[in-house]
């Protein structure tokens, strides 16, 4: 080190810090994954133009949940929005400097959101009007959409005098995703419904958003407890997993569920969670349980309890890897969809609630629990239930990866 100048050291300093930043965003497991807002204008104004705003969630397994995505920018000049159908800025902004016909919205950096179910028909437009909740690819691919319409004036009206937006943001509804700048592309073609006709657009552009897990949440939000029938010993989630009693980041503070006082089904879909009591903190709980070992099969079971009184899990998902999923026979009390974007080998897969039975986790409470089985057929080359191996090497829920117990608590074989 001695021989290295202080601008080398420098330098190697600015590179590491630059490779850990662009590295944030990367899902191992999803590494194509991202949300991409699609610009099309369809038709020029005397003033501006008409145009339909899509997000595409293009990830496998993330989702935004309610209460829903707000989308933001910032105007290039001083254009405004005339009028809007299936979606709504939360503010009008300044429109005193217009005599006669008002604008929608004159705000210089708008934020729009969702239309909620049961809009007038005349409000809406395709894949709108759903409260801002858009589905994962895997688990509902025709809900992946969201979409509104607007008309902007005090624009360029040609493809060579339009102004891009700048600055786009988009909250899930917190924030999470990082939005890069808009390109313009190749205008979108659509398929008339008689799949006759081909239109397009008159311009296209693209933003691309990629998600990172420490933007969003100042500590993890889930944690993983492990047993087994064989071992008496639980290795329990570990303690200040998601924040301490005394200082937690994540929540103001705990309920005791012996309390007479534990809050009751009013509140719900509130971003700061108020979670029980426990050693680890954490609004979602994960149990991992090797419950069987039959001569060619085994078996687990998975318990997903909600310690968040803030909260019910609509539309929840799993991610878990394991060696075995190759191997997987039954899946009882949810749906499964392998997840191989990386290779062609089975180790992670997906799990969801079945729509009308569990696909909503209960907040806490009595009713706030989904409970999973999985039936593995063994492989007698690579079985063993000792060192650990029947039990996960991670687990996500609703695509945040949640914290494991340390390999040396693991309920092992002796």
């Amino acid at each position: 080190m001695s021989f290295l100048s202080k601008s080398t050291l420098l330098l190697l300093i600015v590179l590491c810090c630059t490779s850990f930043t662009s590295t944030e965003a990367y899902d191992a497991l999803d590494p194509n994954g991202n949300i991409t807002i699609k610009w099309d204008v369809m038709a020029w104004t005397p003033d501006g133009y008409v145009a339909v705003v899509t997000i595409y969630n293009y990830q496998q397994y993330r989702h935004i949940e309610a209460p829903g995505w707000s989308l933001g920018w910032t105007w290039a000049e001083h254009e405004v929005i005339w009028n809007m159908v299936g979606g709504l800025t939360t503010e009008q902004g300044d429109c005193s400097r217009f005599q006669g016909e008002i604008p929608y919205s004159c705000q210089k950096s708008p934020t729009v959101v969702d239309l909620l179910p049961g809009t007038p028909y005349n409000q809406q437009i395709a894949n709108c009007c759903k409260g801002g909740v858009i589905s994962s690819r895997v688990q509902d691919p025709s809900n992946a959409a969201s979409s509104f319409q607007l008309a902007v004036g005090a624009a360029g009206t040609t493809n060579k005098t339009v102004r891009i937006p700048k600055n786009i943001t988009l909250n899930t509804p917190g924030p999470g995703y990082t939005c890069g700048p808009a390109k313009i592309v190749r205008p979108t073609r659509f398929l008339s419904a008689d799949k006759r006709r081909v239109t397009q657009a008159l311009m296209t552009w693209n933003i691309t958003c990629t998600y990172s897990q420490f933007l969003a949440h100042k500590a993890p939000t889930c944690c993983v407890s492990l047993s087994s029938f064989h071992n008496k010993t639980i290795a329990p989630c570990p303690t200040c997993s998601c924040g301490c009693r005394k200082n937690n980041p994540v929540s103001r503070g705990c309920v005791d569920p012996k309390s007479p006082h534990v809050p009751g089904p009013g509140q719900k879909n509130i971003i700061t969670p108020l979670v029980q009591c426990t050693s680890h903190m954490c609004p979602i709980k994960i149990q991992w349980h090797l419950k069987l070992n039959y001569k060619h099969y085994w078996r687990v079971t998975i318990t997903i309890t909600n310690l968040n009184y803030h909260m019910n899990y609509t539309h929840w998902n799993l991610v878990v890897q394991h060696p075995n999923f190759d191997n997987l026979t039954q899946v009882v009390g949810s749906k499964y969809e392998a997840l191989t974007s990386l290779s062609t080998t089975n180790d992670t897969a997906m799990l969801w609630g079945i729509k009308h039975y569990n696909d909503v986790l209960m907040q806490a409470g009595r009713y706030g629990k989904v409970h999973l089985e999985l039936l593995f057929r063994k492989d007698k080359a690579t079985f063993t239930s000792k060192k650990g191996w029947a039990f996960p090497r991670r687990i996500y829920f609703n695509g945040d990866s949640c914290v494991m117990p340390p390999p040396d608590a693991y309920p092992l074989v002796a």
